[in-house]
Formats: C-alpha cells, sequence, structure tokens
C-alpha cells in the first residue's frame, strides 16, 4: 500500500491559500510565506528531506494548472521534473497535459486514487490541493501531514480541514520542530 502525503505551508488559523504568491493565487495576502519573517534556513529542509519518500505527486487540477505553468522550467523545483504525475479531475482533457514535466495521469475519481494506493510503489506526495486533500481525507485515504505552520492569522481563504460535521479522525504526532522565526514543523501520522 502506497502512502498519500499532503505537504504544505499552512497559517496558525489553517489557511493553505496563495502562500507563495506566484501565478493563479489570488488570496488578499498571496506570498505570506515570504513576506514578514526572518529566513531560517533549516525550517525549510523538510522540503529537502521529503524528496527521499517522494514517489510521485498528485494535484487537483487547479493546483496542476498553476504549478505546471511554473514548476517545469523552476531549479527549485528541478527534483520534482521527472517523477511521474497524478492529476485528480474529472474535467481535465489529456490535452491540458504539459509535455516534458515526466508522465503524467488523470485520475477521475476518488475511487481511482484508492486503487492507485493500493499499487506497487512508493510515497506519493499531493502539493497545494486543499480540496483534494479535503475530499481525500474525508475518503480515509490521507496517511500523513507534513505541514509547515506559519505565525500568521490569515482569517479567509482555502482551509486544509474540512468544516462540515463528519467523523473525527486522529492523528500521531510523528515528529515537531519550533524555529527561532515561529514557524513550526508537524508531521502526523493519520490512524486508520
Amino acid at each position: 500500500m502506497r502512502n498519500l502525503v499532503y505537504t504544505g505551508f499552512m497559517s496558525l488559523d489553517g489557511i493553505v491559500d496563495s502562500p507563495g504568491g506566484g501565478p493563479g493565487e489570488e488570496h488578499r495576502s498571496a506570498g505570506w510565506v515570504f513576506k514578514d519573517l526572518e529566513f531560517v534556513p533549516e525550517a525549510w529542509t523538510l522540503k529537502g528531506d521529503e524528496l527521499a519518500d517522494t514517489t510521485a505527486l498528485m494535484f487537483g487540477r487547479q493546483s496542476y494548472q498553476a504549478f505546471s505553468s511554473t514548476w517545469p522550467g523552476s531549479e527549485d523545483h528541478a527534483d520534482y521534473k521527472d517523477l511521474p504525475k497524478y492529476v485528480v479531475s474529472s474535467t481535465l482533457p489529456e490535452e491540458a497535459l504539459v509535455d516534458g514535466w515526466g508522465p503524467t495521469t488523470i485520475l477521475r475519481s476518488t475511487e481511482d486514487v484508492a486503487a492507485l494506493k493500493k499499487s506497487e510503489g512508493g510515497g506519493i506526495f499531493i502539493h497545494g490541493s486543499a480540496e483534494l486533500t479535503r475530499r481525500l481525507a474525508d475518503a480515509g485515504l490521507i496517511d500523513q501531514y507534513n505541514l509547515l505552520v506559519f505565525p500568521v492569522l490569515l482569517g479567509a481563504g482555502k482551509s486544509l480541514f474540512d468544516r462540515a460535521d463528519r467523523d473525527k479522525h486522529m492523528l500521531t504526532l510523528r515528529e515537531s520542530e519550533t524555529y527561532k522565526n515561529g514557524i513550526l514543523k508537524l508531521i502526523y501520522d493519520v490512524k486508520h
């Protein structure tokens, strides 16, 4: 069984919307990850550490379209270029996939994601894709959350976690660290 891991930047109030401020990021505080905080290199080691476990990437349609316009040519994301990618969308046409960014497969349903998890291979990491992550969490398919929590309250925007009344999901803290600029690294395993 393959692990499905959400990795991302989150505000203290649970918002994951527009952290980098790049194309397609519409939040009024877009770019909040890179503003107003002292740069502390060790706070970013999680992203490098994840590469050892990443065998594929998964995106929702909107995040795929946003990232595929910048990541293929980005030196910061060069290690992701040839990895297999999965886009979960019922509407994205095959001709919208970007050439030269590794093999990409469109999954049309949550059931397709469940079947992928049962296949051979290593960790599949979800970047961005808050709506997809909520849907997969509600279906019991997320195995781990790798979060960098920033000391900022954004008040509005896309939340990583569903606010609907549903059964609780228990988590186990695997690893945590606090950095001098106020960022918290939190790695949680989901209890299934």
